[in-house]
């Protein structure tokens, strides 16, 4: 069952992150985040938000897919501590404050599947299984 239940956490997250860095890019547009970025002291803001809604898009849909797994995860944990620390911690808790509640949510599934991987129900699981698999075979 933990494969389901990692499959369950790589779709969901997927999907937010997916949904987040698409807003990000066709609802806000790339502009419009820099200057949000820039508003909330985000350094080098028209070179973060480029780089963030690319990574919430194409690292939401490597999580879905279960592809390079552990390193997409790891650097959307690191993007959610980024927006912990840069914009979300000073609001307390609560999103409708500006709190932190999302990213650390996102945050913390993101570290979880960057330690356990992505589960047998994955891409990584049968591009990188199949080889493991096989090389145990030749070593024994």
């Amino acid at each position: 069952m933990t494969s389901v239940a990692l499959l369950v956490l790589r779709v969901v997250l997927g999907l937010i992150l997916v949904a987040h860095g698409w807003q990000k890019y066709f609802q806000f547009t790339l502009p419009g985040v820099t200057a949000s970025f820039e508003q909330m002291g985000v350094p080098l803001a028209a070179l973060v938000a480029p780089v963030v809604a690319t990574l919430e898009l194409a690292g939401g849909i490597a999580l879905i897919l279960g592809v390079v797994t552990r390193v997409a995860a790891g650097l959307l944990a690191l993007d959610m501590l980024g927006a912990l620390f840069m914009v979300h911690l000073p609001a307390g808790l609560f999103v409708d404050n500006g709190g932190y509640e999302l990213v650390a949510i996102l945050g913390a599934g993101a570290v979880a599947l960057a330690l356990a991987g992505p589960g047998a129900y994955s891409a990584d699981q049968l591009i990188f299984g199949r080889k493991a698999a096989a090389k145990q075979l030749v070593n024994a």
